[in-house]
């Protein structure tokens, strides 16, 4: 009898180690497949996704399909055989020569127009209230000094690291700048080290509201304050016009613009027309609007609208990342103009008097979709080289073995996630779809890309270009842009908390390679 027990006892023992086995087996082999190597380029990430296209691999014609996740799931940074970070072609495509992206630069016998130094260093620093941040300045300050230049100059900033000690870029938000000087660690350069420096140069080619933040480690020290302004003015700027920056951002959750808590104050006198240029640094939207005044909005991430009306009682949401031109003509009794950025504070006009009293949010938000008039696109959308869907999704899974709940792209987590390929000259369509139960604001590196419908309903105003996209949850866009500027670029959410939880992809030129890599001994983290 107590030899029939043990028999039982070792036989359950036995089953319950089985089903442990069978429980956890899966599970560490999840956790082993999500770990990411110490290095890794982003070439080799996931699977290339080609839109459709017709393409030649190796002198052979071949269709590449929409969709290739089932050949190539299993192929990624973390788990990928055969590929060495910074040696491998990766998706460069099709058996062409790569040219590295370190050669897509402005003219390097051109003198600059507009020459700064940027010194980084990480400080305790004060806003004009006294409230002491623990954070990072750029020239002693943060926000960063605002840079200003005219359409077609060359602007060079050498960016310096002082003491910022897990090294930084520079990124030029919204500026479609040549691939080397996108600021991207780890895609386009090394961060730059403690002590160490590099030299952005581009061409001012669109008039309009930009911004610089750092792209290494950036959802840190975005927060934490390595940020500024970028203003391009047209040749020939309106005259008497007064024009505005009102960068908004958060300090340890104290909202500020141009770095000052409250209001500020700046001099417009009756009948003048003045432009606002709100920046929205923060992970999520913020809403704008005006008391005191009819408005126009006249821009959105630097491209002028065509034909805007006056609105009253109507608040612009301004995309995380994204920027609004905000323009007033001055009432002729002299009464002040209260534009509100994100709540009862904001940008006070006035000249004989400042008393511009808070007004409550309008319940009315302005709708892009067709607000304006339509214009000449420049580009055929109905009839598009390359289709991508960009579906993002969320489920529980690794994410270089931390368990979680992370976000996905078409299905897949990071780095399991599509490289959009693209050859220059193509024309794109995107199909964006949210089901992941939150916003994200999409922002495309090196690009402006035009809105062409929003839950299938079409754009029947202005054209809406943007280059940060708030795409609510349950919502579904599709954009257009032309492949015309080379390189490898990011492809991600703006809410930057959400790009270190994988919500990253890349859009990358064929024939276009990078020596640089994630990690390794330049310690590169994008995100």
């Amino acid at each position: 009898m107590d030899r029939t027990r043990r028999r039982g006892t070792r036989l359950r023992l036995a089953l319950a180690g089985a089903a442990t086995i069978a429980l956890l087996g899966p599970l560490a082999w999840l956790w082993q497949a999500s770990l990411m190597p110490g290095a890794y380029s982003v070439m080799d990430m996931g699977y290339a996704d080609y839109g459709g296209a017709l393409t030649h691999v190796a002198g052979t014609s071949e269709h590449a399909e929409h969709s290739q996740h089932s050949q190539h799931s299993g192929h990624s940074a973390g788990h990928s055989a055969g590929h060495s970070a910074g040696h491998s072609a990766g998706h460069t495509g099709h058996g062409t020569p790569a040219r590295s992206l370190t050669s897509l630069t402005a003219d390097p016998d051109r003198e600059a127009d507009v020459a700064i130094t940027l010194v980084a260093r990480k400080q305790r620093f004060r806003l004009p209230t006294g409230r002491s941040v623990d954070g990072y300045t750029l020239n002693g300050t943060s926000p960063g000094p605002v840079i200003h230049a005219t359409i077609g100059q060359l602007v060079q900033v050498r960016l310096v690291n002082e003491s910022v000690p897990d090294g930084v870029t520079l990124h030029w938000h919204g500026v479609d700048v040549p691939g080397a000087a996108d600021g991207v660690a780890g895609v386009t350069q090394d961060a730059v080290r403690v002590g160490g420096s590099f030299t952005y140069r581009f061409v001012a080619g669109q008039a309009g509201t930009f911004w610089y933040h750092s792209h290494q480690v950036s959802h840190e020290q975005v927060r934490r304050g390595l940020l500024g302004a970028l203003v391009v003015a047209p040749a020939r700027p309106p005259a008497g016009a007064v024009d505005v920056v009102a960068l908004m951002h958060l300090y340890d959750g104290a909202r500020t613009i141009n770095g000052r808590e409250g209001d500020v104050r700046t001099e417009a006198r009756p009948g003048e027309r003045v432009r606002v240029r709100v920046i929205n640094t923060e992970n999520g939207q913020t809403p704008v609007w005006v008391g005191g005044a009819p408005f126009r909005l006249a821009a959105v991430d630097g491209t002028d609208l065509h034909e805007p009306a006056p609105v009253r009682d109507t608040a612009v949401l301004v995309t995380a990342g994204g920027r609004a031109d905000i323009e007033v003509t001055m009432p002729g009794d002299g009464s002040p103009v209260r534009v509100h950025v994100g709540g009862p504070t904001g940008v006070v006009l006035g000249s004989r008097s400042y008393d511009a009293p808070a007004v409550p949010r309008p319940a009315i938000a302005l709708d892009l979709l067709s607000y304006g008039t339509p214009a000449p696109l420049g580009l055929d959308a109905d009839r598009p080289d390359r289709r991508f869907d960009y579906e993002i999704g969320r489920r529980p899974g690794f994410l270089d073995g931390r368990p979680g709940v992370w976000w996905t792209i078409n299905g897949h987590m990071f780095p399991d996630v599509p490289m959009f390929m693209v050859a220059e000259g193509d024309v794109v369509r995107v199909r964006i779809v949210n089901d992941s139960g939150e916003p994200h604001p999409m922002h495309l590196h090196g690009h402006h890309a035009v809105v062409l419908s929003r839950d299938g309903v079409r754009a029947t105003g202005s054209p809406w270009w943007v280059d940060s996209l708030e795409v609510g949850a349950g919502e579904t866009y599709e954009i257009a842009f032309v492949a015309d500027n080379p390189g490898i670029w990011m492809d991600h959410c703006h809410n930057l908390p959400h790009a270190t939880e994988g919500l990253v992809a890349h859009l990358m030129y064929e024939g276009v390679s990078t020596p640089f890599t994630v990690g390794g001994t330049a310690a590169n983290e994008p995100e």
